[in-house]
């Protein structure tokens, strides 16, 4: 990752997300007409004059509000700022300088670092007269610019790439595992995910639908490195009600298609619900590892067998594709949390195997001479070789005299043994059967 890092901050409803959106050259941030969309800091990459640089999009910033999104926000930005080597202070030219701008100006005058201020909204000549009222805050660097249709960003991208010192020759960036937080809204993806990294990175409430972006988070912690995203919560399409919620829910799926890894939350106090068991049948129809995660383990009331009962009744559930690792935390308390970054590690590892084909071979024909595929139309189905297949997903190739005839429980067999001998646990697996 660039080192070079700037936030956007503003009052609410300046646009502040589109211009993030214009600089990412993708709808990486929800942009609507309803004040208060962004809640969380929402990070991207952008590049300028061949410099790289990191760019937080942050919530709209009300000094002195008592709403608890607002408050929440407030610290998000405060946090933002501090992460921050230069701020983009995003101002509205079609309202004018407001009290709350004259307040978050306040703040930036305090702190040290070089302040842009970006009047927002200048697309004619009689807007670009009136925007002129801004120099009244104080700020040497002014530039006008609509994010909508991008005039002046090249002005204001120049002078802000000046700042960035010249880096080395461009250096291959690592490939790190992607861990996507995923789960029914309100059931604690956004407590573990600050849980994990020891900060408020994201904000926590009791109301449903509080994270509505996805959000990246570089951990690199404890030796173990890899990217978390935490998403919005997955519910039924018929339950989606605001416009705002449908755009999370397609980037809560796109993160699942990003993601090597998805660690599913459900609610132990309402066990797996239907719509948890299709959140689970998405990622594994995509391909994806998957660590079951039963959150607010504190909450449940404790006999003997509690975790072993509940774990049984989960398998019977997931069949047949239950060879998933189950963990019982609780994100609050911190309970078992690092235990979920090492079995997640672990899922990835077993994602990435590869096994030679003569080890394959010499495993599993002996599997199949310990139980043959039964006789087809007075013909013996034969098996003749296995190979891996070069797949994201591990895939397996098995050449036979007649591949249309092998049914389904001989599949599961085959793919029990492959479980067996070379442990897949957390990951799905693909069969295919080939004309030999």
């Amino acid at each position: 990752m660039p080192g070079f890092t700037v936030a956007i901050v503003g009052r609410p409803n300046v646009g502040k997300s589109t211009f993030f959106n214009r600089l990412m050259e993708e709808r990486k941030a929800i942009v609507h007409d309803t004040s208060g969309v962004t809640r969380d800091r929402q990070y991207g990459m952008a590049d300028w004059n061949g410099k790289s640089f990191n760019v937080i999009d942050t919530g709209g910033f009300v000094p002195g509000s008592e709403e608890v999104f607002e408050k929440a926000i407030r610290k998000q930005v405060v946090i933002a700022v501090d992460e921050a080597n230069a701020i983009l202070f995003m101002v509205d030219a079609a309202t004018g300088v407001t009290d709350l701008d004259d307040a978050m100006a306040d703040i930036l005058r305090r702190g040290k670092k070089p302040v842009f201020v970006v009047v927002n909204k200048v697309d004619n000549n009689e807007r670009m007269l009136e925007a002129t009222e801004f120099y009244s805050l104080g700020f040497d660097k002014t530039f006008f610019v609509s994010s909508m249709t991008g005039s002046g960003t090249g002005e204001l991208l120049d002078a802000l790439t000046d700042l960035i010192p010249e880096g080395p020759a461009n250096v291959e960036e690592k490939i790190l595992p992607r861990f996507a937080i995923i789960g029914q809204p309100n059931v604690g993806k956004s407590s573990l995910l600050n849980a994990l990294i020891g900060q408020e990175r994201t904000i926590v409430s009791e109301i449903a639908g509080t994270t509505r972006d996805t959000i990246d988070t570089h951990y690199n912690l404890f030796q173990k490195e890899f990217m978390l995203i935490d998403t919005a919560g997955i519910r039924r399409k018929s339950k989606v009600e605001e416009d705002l919620e449908f755009y999370s829910v397609i980037r809560a799926i796109k993160a699942i298609d990003e993601a090597d890894v998805c660690l599913l939350l459900i609610d132990s106090q309402k066990g797996m619900t239907a719509q948890d068991l299709g959140i689970y049948s998405l990622a594994a129809r995509k391909g994806k590892g998957i660590v079951l995660l039963v959150n607010k383990w504190d909450l449940v009331d404790k006999q003997t067998n509690t975790s072993r009962d509940f774990e049984r009744e989960l398998k019977n559930r997931l069949a047949p594709f239950n060879d998933v690792p189950i963990l019982f935390i609780s994100a609050k308390e911190k309970t078992r949390i690092f235990k979920v970054i090492e079995t997640a590690l672990e899922v990835y590892q077993n994602r990435q195997k590869k096994i030679s084909t003569s080890q394959l071979n010499e495993i599993i024909l002996k599997a199949i001479e310990a139980y043959h595929p039964p006789v087809v139309r007075g013909h013996p189905v034969k098996i003749k070789y296995i190979t891996q297949l070069p797949t994201n997903v591990p895939s397996f190739a098995f050449f036979c005299n007649f591949p249309d005839d092998i049914k389904q429980p001989y599949k599961n067999y085959l793919e029990n043994q492959l479980r067996q001998h070379f442990n897949f646990k957390g990951v799905p697996v693909r069969l295919f059967f080939r004309k030999k």
